[in-house]
């Protein structure tokens, strides 16, 4: 249904996306800076399936428009991107701030609250809500039919990068807690590159597509 080519292009794009320090990623560094790796993995597990949620939601709200409407897929695709550039800035303005974000001290969860907790954070993202809705829609094949599968297919493809690059993150953070912690210039320079390679993600997103 999808070519292997298309859906080496959408991994590395989700890659990208996903290894850069946003919402989800400052949420499950937070976690295991301050509870440890079994509730950093806890949380990713939770952020994985929120995360999926917005695939099912995308897929089955836009899944028509991407088929029949290339304008209003334009359209979709700029706003996206902007919103990406957007994101992009507020990280590198605010690259400062990260410390105090992940150095907050959290009361002990269980594992269902802790999995509610990634759950929110994963459906309430903007960055990958963003993702999906302007970026996702670019790697279908309208040819080949039966668009919202290949939505579904696509987002399973997101969430296994997602799952192996946030639990790398959250393992290498409650690994070392105080070198994260008590260094405001690592944490400075991982929200600056972050923001910056945002911006260039949505400048591509703005450039590449559909051409039909």
């Amino acid at each position: 249904m999808l070519s292997p080519d298309r859906i080496l292009a959408f991994a590395a794009m989700s890659f990208l996306l996903i290894v850069i320090p946003g919402p989800s990623v400052l949420f499950v560094v937070g976690r295991a800076l301050a509870a440890g790796r079994r509730v950093a993995l806890l949380t990713v597990v939770g952020n994985t399936l929120g995360a999926y949620v917005l695939v099912v939601a995308v897929a089955l709200g836009i899944g028509s428009i991407v088929e029949r409407s290339v304008f209003a897929f334009t359209a979709l695709k700029l706003v996206g991107a902007a919103y990406l550039v957007f994101l992009g800035i507020q990280a590198v303005l605010h690259r400062n701030s990260l410390r105090a974000e992940l150095t907050v001290e959290a009361a002990p969860h269980g594992t269902l609250r802790t999995l509610r907790d990634g759950f929110v954070v994963g459906v309430a993202n903007p960055k990958t809500t963003v993702f999906f809705a302007a970026v996702l829609p670019q790697f279908v094949d309208p040819e080949q039919g039966h668009t919202v599968p290949q939505m579904l297919l696509l987002g399973l493809i997101f969430n296994i990068v997602a799952v192996a690059c946030d639990s790398t993150w959250g393992m290498a953070a409650a690994a070392a807690r105080t070198w994260f912690a008590d260094s405001p210039k690592r944490l400075a320079a991982v929200g600056g590159a972050g923001g910056l390679a945002m911006i260039g993600l949505g400048v591509t997103v703005a450039v590449t597509g559909r051409k039909d």
